[in-house]
């Protein structure tokens, strides 16, 4: 059920959640979210091998809007444990996004080459095995131990929460999800996406009916280990409730955020000539319809959770954060968008209008 359809009071309810962590995030999750970036930002331009430097740097400022959205679970954290919930979402983000650029560049082995670079968010997300090397199959290896330290930074910052013990398993199922995805997303020049396509029809859940790029969007996202990080800063937090947070984000929320993402890259994709994921639904009219009807799986399935407003919240805020800014020029994205918020319902316009509140803002900042 979309939020169009959504009882007042639970709009109300709703409303109130996304305010209130609104106003926490920009005025505290944001400024340590800023300076955990600047941190790293240091660190990179230290990087000796210039090409690793370059990625490194280059994955920080394309990317930077991935950096500030990891940390959005960060306000529902208690003060106590935010610092070290922002330090792990991130570094593994940061260390995502690094091991991504890597990934596209040219290698004869790719498939292995980013599965072996994509070990770190293994190791990132609390595995007890020691470091391997990640370079193994990348033409660059001298980062400065750059990525050791993004990886040894979260593990020890998410390892220190006091649940840790009841997500790790999701999360280490998630992240090998992630990194199945990056090892077999490839570009056409490096073979297409052919075996992507047979691991994610495997992978997908009878019962849900997803189309294979579905199941792989899900796959690429990196939200619900955010997500269970943020939940493992609760001492009360059981093994049953995470589960519950891994299947409400594998696969709908998983698969909405990263195809959104697709949408707003969509321009960027056909002109680098890159295939994207929305290019696999037979019409502008079926992809715009998917995405609404999982916006309303997304909501239907937090709507059981624990703290169900505060997922709910964060769904809300990515599809503001993604919507705010983006001017669709092709039918695709001028139909998807329209049904997103529509799925939204009364909540929709007034959320985008935060966002693009908050962007003029930052550039108004920017320039001064």
């Amino acid at each position: 059920m979309g939020m169009a359809a959504r009882a007042p009071a639970s709009r109300v309810a709703l409303a109130t959640s996304f305010i209130t962590a609104a106003r926490r995030y920009w005025l505290d999750v944001f400024p340590r979210t800023r300076s955990e970036g600047r941190h790293w930002k240091h660190h990179a331009q230290r990087i000796p091998d210039p090409t690793l430097r370059r990625h490194a740097l280059e994955a920080q400022q394309v990317k930077s809007g991935n950096i500030e959205g990891s940390t959005a679970f960060a306000a529902f954290a208690s003060r106590e444990k935010r610092t070290a919930v922002i330090r792990a979402q991130v570094a593994f983000q940061s260390a995502y996004d690094y091991l991504d650029t890597l990934a596209e560049q040219p290698s004869v082995e790719p498939v292995l080459n980013a599965r072996q670079l994509h070990q770190a968010l293994v190791a990132a997300s609390g595995a007890a095995s020691p470091h391997v090397d990640y370079y193994a199959h990348n033409s660059q290896c001298d980062d400065g131990g750059y990525l050791a330290a993004l990886v040894h930074e979260c593990r020890a910052a998410l390892t220190a929460l006091p649940s840790y013990a009841s997500v790790a398993l999701p999360i280490q199922r998630l992240t090998q999800r992630i990194v199945a995805y990056q090892s077999l997303n490839l570009s056409d020049r490096q073979g297409g996406q052919g075996m992507l396509a047979e691991w994610a029809r495997c992978e997908t859940p009878t019962e849900t009916g997803l189309a294979w790029w579905e199941t792989a969007a899900a796959a690429g996202s990196s939200l619900g280990v955010f997500a269970l990080m943020t939940a493992a800063a609760r001492p009360t937090l059981g093994s049953d409730e995470a589960l519950a947070i891994e299947q409400a984000y594998w696969p709908w929320i998983g698969a909405l955020h990263s195809l959104l993402d697709s949408l707003v890259d969509l321009s960027q994709d056909a002109a680098a000539g890159q295939r994207s994921l929305l290019d696999y639904y037979e019409s502008p009219q079926e992809a715009a319809g998917r995405l609404h009807a999982l916006v309303e799986h997304a909501l239907n399935s937090v709507s059981h959770l624990p703290r169900a407003q505060e997922h709910a919240t964060v769904i809300l805020g990515m599809i503001g954060f993604y919507l705010a800014g983006y001017e669709p020029c092709s039918m695709t994205g001028r139909l998807a968008a329209s049904r997103v918020l529509e799925a939204l319902g009364a909540m929709g316009k007034p959320c985008i209008l935060t966002f693009r509140v908050r962007r003029a803002l930052q550039l108004v900042s920017l320039s001064g």
